[in-house]
Protein backbone atom coordinates (compact mmCIF):
# COMPACT_ATOMS: atom_id res chain seq x y z
CA UNK A 1 0.00 0.00 0.00
CA UNK A 2 1.40 3.42 -0.92
CA UNK A 3 1.30 6.59 1.13
CA UNK A 4 -1.33 7.99 -1.25
CA UNK A 5 -3.54 4.95 -0.62
CA UNK A 6 -3.45 5.56 3.15
CA UNK A 7 -4.02 9.32 3.05
CA UNK A 8 -7.34 10.69 4.23
CA UNK A 9 -8.78 12.41 1.18
CA UNK A 10 -11.70 14.07 2.93
CA UNK A 11 -11.60 17.82 2.80
CA UNK A 12 -11.32 20.04 5.81
CA UNK A 13 -14.60 21.54 6.98
CA UNK A 14 -15.34 25.12 6.08
CA UNK A 15 -14.14 27.60 8.72
CA UNK A 16 -16.67 28.35 11.42
CA UNK A 17 -17.59 31.94 12.16
CA UNK A 18 -15.98 33.45 15.25
CA UNK A 19 -18.04 34.60 18.20
CA UNK A 20 -18.55 38.32 18.73
CA UNK A 21 -16.36 38.02 21.85
CA UNK A 22 -13.48 36.65 19.79
CA UNK A 23 -13.86 39.30 17.07
CA UNK A 24 -13.72 42.07 19.69
CA UNK A 25 -10.85 40.36 21.54
CA UNK A 26 -8.86 40.03 18.32
CA UNK A 27 -9.43 43.69 17.44
CA UNK A 28 -8.26 44.76 20.91
CA UNK A 29 -5.17 42.54 20.71
CA UNK A 30 -4.25 43.87 17.26
CA UNK A 31 -4.65 47.46 18.49
CA UNK A 32 -2.44 46.63 21.49
CA UNK A 33 0.33 45.17 19.30
CA UNK A 34 0.25 47.87 16.69
CA UNK A 35 0.68 50.52 19.41
CA UNK A 36 3.08 48.55 21.62
CA UNK A 37 5.67 50.58 23.53
CA UNK A 38 7.67 49.76 26.68
CA UNK A 39 5.13 51.77 28.67
CA UNK A 40 2.18 49.93 27.10
CA UNK A 41 3.48 46.53 28.22
CA UNK A 42 1.76 47.13 31.57
CA UNK A 43 -1.59 47.09 29.70
CA UNK A 44 -1.06 43.45 28.65
CA UNK A 45 -3.55 42.12 31.27
CA UNK A 46 -6.31 44.00 29.40
CA UNK A 47 -5.85 41.79 26.32
CA UNK A 48 -4.22 38.56 27.60
CA UNK A 49 -4.88 36.06 30.39
CA UNK A 50 -2.57 35.69 33.40
CA UNK A 51 -1.54 32.22 32.19
CA UNK A 52 -0.93 33.19 28.56
CA UNK A 53 1.27 30.81 26.56
CA UNK A 54 3.55 32.62 24.09
CA UNK A 55 5.69 30.88 21.47
CA UNK A 56 7.99 32.33 18.81
CA UNK A 57 11.23 31.01 17.27
CA UNK A 58 13.21 32.18 20.32
CA UNK A 59 10.79 31.91 23.24
CA UNK A 60 8.31 29.48 24.75
CA UNK A 61 6.97 31.06 27.93
CA UNK A 62 3.90 30.81 30.12
CA UNK A 63 2.51 33.61 32.23
CA UNK A 64 2.05 37.34 32.15
CA UNK A 65 5.35 38.15 33.89
CA UNK A 66 7.34 36.00 31.44
CA UNK A 67 5.67 37.56 28.40
CA UNK A 68 6.30 41.06 29.73
CA UNK A 69 10.01 40.15 30.04
CA UNK A 70 10.01 39.00 26.39
CA UNK A 71 8.48 42.27 25.20
CA UNK A 72 10.70 44.47 27.35
CA UNK A 73 13.75 42.50 26.17
CA UNK A 74 12.77 43.30 22.59
CA UNK A 75 13.01 46.99 23.43
CA UNK A 76 16.50 46.49 24.88
CA UNK A 77 17.74 44.87 21.65
CA UNK A 78 15.88 46.94 19.06
CA UNK A 79 15.19 50.57 18.24
CA UNK A 80 11.66 51.45 17.18
CA UNK A 81 10.19 47.94 16.84
CA UNK A 82 6.76 48.05 15.19
CA UNK A 83 4.13 45.50 14.21
CA UNK A 84 1.59 46.15 11.47
CA UNK A 85 -1.15 43.58 10.96
CA UNK A 86 -1.91 43.22 7.25
CA UNK A 87 -4.49 40.40 7.27
CA UNK A 88 -6.85 38.58 9.65
CA UNK A 89 -8.66 35.28 9.30
CA UNK A 90 -10.82 33.33 11.71
CA UNK A 91 -11.72 29.68 12.09
CA UNK A 92 -14.20 29.52 14.91
CA UNK A 93 -12.57 30.97 17.98
CA UNK A 94 -9.05 30.91 16.53
CA UNK A 95 -7.66 34.02 14.83
CA UNK A 96 -4.78 34.07 12.38
CA UNK A 97 -2.87 37.31 11.80
CA UNK A 98 -0.39 38.09 9.04
CA UNK A 99 1.95 40.86 10.08
CA UNK A 100 4.98 42.86 9.08
CA UNK A 101 7.51 43.72 11.76
CA UNK A 102 10.24 46.30 11.53
CA UNK A 103 12.96 47.18 13.98
CA UNK A 104 16.57 48.29 14.05
CA UNK A 105 19.03 45.91 15.72
CA UNK A 106 21.19 48.09 17.94
CA UNK A 107 24.30 45.89 17.96
CA UNK A 108 24.33 45.48 14.18
CA UNK A 109 23.03 48.95 13.32
CA UNK A 110 20.70 47.34 10.76
CA UNK A 111 16.99 47.44 10.06
CA UNK A 112 15.42 43.98 10.21
CA UNK A 113 12.04 43.54 8.55
CA UNK A 114 10.25 40.27 9.32
CA UNK A 115 6.97 38.95 7.91
CA UNK A 116 5.08 36.31 9.83
CA UNK A 117 1.84 34.84 11.07
CA UNK A 118 0.35 34.58 14.53
CA UNK A 119 -2.16 32.01 15.74
CA UNK A 120 -4.32 33.29 18.60
CA UNK A 121 -6.53 31.25 20.93
CA UNK A 122 -8.96 33.04 23.23
CA UNK A 123 -10.36 32.65 26.72
CA UNK A 124 -14.10 32.91 27.28
CA UNK A 125 -13.77 36.60 28.17
CA UNK A 126 -12.16 37.43 24.81
CA UNK A 127 -8.61 37.83 26.08
CA UNK A 128 -5.80 35.90 24.39
CA UNK A 129 -4.73 32.73 26.21
CA UNK A 130 -2.29 31.46 23.59
CA UNK A 131 -0.14 33.38 21.07
CA UNK A 132 1.93 31.29 18.67
CA UNK A 133 4.14 33.06 16.13
CA UNK A 134 5.15 31.38 12.89
CA UNK A 135 7.93 32.96 10.84
CA UNK A 136 11.04 31.83 9.03
CA UNK A 137 13.81 32.52 11.54
CA UNK A 138 16.37 30.87 9.26
CA UNK A 139 15.90 33.26 6.35
CA UNK A 140 14.68 36.31 8.22
CA UNK A 141 17.15 36.17 11.11
CA UNK A 142 19.97 33.59 11.06
CA UNK A 143 20.94 34.19 7.41
CA UNK A 144 21.40 37.89 8.15
CA UNK A 145 23.82 37.38 11.02
CA UNK A 146 27.44 38.29 10.34
CA UNK A 147 29.63 35.22 10.08
CA UNK A 148 27.19 32.35 10.51
CA UNK A 149 24.74 33.83 8.00
CA UNK A 150 26.96 32.64 5.15
CA UNK A 151 26.98 29.11 6.56
CA UNK A 152 23.20 29.08 7.10
CA UNK A 153 22.61 30.24 3.51
CA UNK A 154 24.97 27.54 2.21
CA UNK A 155 23.18 24.82 4.21
CA UNK A 156 19.76 26.00 2.97
CA UNK A 157 20.91 25.95 -0.64
CA UNK A 158 22.45 22.48 -0.26
CA UNK A 159 19.30 21.11 1.38
CA UNK A 160 16.97 22.60 -1.26
CA UNK A 161 16.06 21.10 -4.59
CA UNK A 162 14.88 24.18 -6.47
Amino acid sequence: MTMVDTMDTTTAPLPASPSATVRVGAARYVAFFESLTPEAVDRLPEVATEDIHFVDPFNDVVGMAALKRVFLGMYKDLDTPRFRVTHRAFDGDVCFLRWAFTGRVRRLKQDWPIVGMTELHFAEDGRVREHIDHWDAGRQFHERLPGIGLLVRWVRKRAGHG
